[in-house]
């Protein structure tokens, strides 16, 4: 079982995106997929279309340890698992802080489900508190959504210097899976500049791939659907399908 962090903690660069229809794609090549939405924001849940009651069991139970992880795993779409997420979960920072070894806790919730899934993809938040520490510790690999229309390098220098410091003190085994370009336009100048400043910041680490700004990307959570259910035509769909494509065989290699 593989598990992917797809983190970057500025918000808005596309990371609930590219989990979703990232999951959703490579259960289309025949893999066992488990989401993970571990932002209290819950935009994960609701973009697959799933609806959290106050008696659902979410991450932040798991977490707090009053139910396994296999009480909060949802089948969506017939296709791949979600285990949800609320507003429950922004305690858990407050309420976990004097847990030892609590960096460890989605690490150890995921475990009893390595035989069950080929990949887990793990939303994370916009920042760098325990949540997204947590899934750094229990990670395999990280993939970065970078929004190709601005100069975002300052707040990944600090990103990749918490990746290295889980790397030599808890998670020897995490590496960057590699960077992934969102919101790309390639008539703005401004792009070609952003992709070149990345591919310098990144070496060997960006994706050949790219996301484009794409209307039906937009459109697809307000319906409760990946982009390549709700339009599979679409430039988006098309984008995502061939980034999982990329991501796979370099899996394979």
């Amino acid at each position: 079982m593989k598990i992917i962090a797809i983190i970057n903690q500025k918000g808005g660069t596309g990371k609930t995106t590219t989990s979703l229809n990232v999951g959703a794609a490579i259960a289309r090549h025949g893999k066992k997929v488990l989401l993970v939405d571990a932002d209290a924001q819950g935009n994960l849940t609701t973009s697959a279309g799933l609806q959290v009651a106050e008696t659902d069991v979410t991450l932040y139970e798991v977490l707090k340890g009053s139910a396994p992880i296999g009480a909060a795993v949802r089948r969506v779409h017939d296709a791949y698992d979600l285990v949800p997420t609320d507003i429950r979960l922004s305690a858990a920072d407050m309420e976990l802080a004097g847990v030892p070894g609590r960096e460890f806790l989605l690490q150890e919730a995921l475990s009893p489900l390595r035989d069950r899934y080929d990949y887990v993809v793990i939303d994370c938040p916009p920042s760098l508190s325990i949540i997204p520490l947590m899934a750094l510790a229990a990670a395999s690999d990280v993939i970065i959504p970078v929004q190709a229309q601005y100069l975002p390098l300052n707040g990944l220098s600090q990103l990749l210097d918490t990746i290295d410091l889980v790397r030599r003190r808890i998670n020897r085994e995490l590496k960057i899976g590699g960077v992934i370009l969102t919101m790309y336009d390639g008539r703005l100048n401004l792009t070609a500049q952003v992709v070149e400043e990345v591919k310098k910041f990144f070496p060997q680490k960006v994706y050949a791939t790219a996301i484009p700004r794409n209307v039906r990307l937009s459109e697809a959570p307000s319906f409760g659907e990946p982009v390549l259910y709700y339009d599979r035509t679409s430039r988006g769909a098309e984008a995502y399908n061939a980034f999982a494509d990329e991501f796979l065989r370099k899996q394979r290699s």
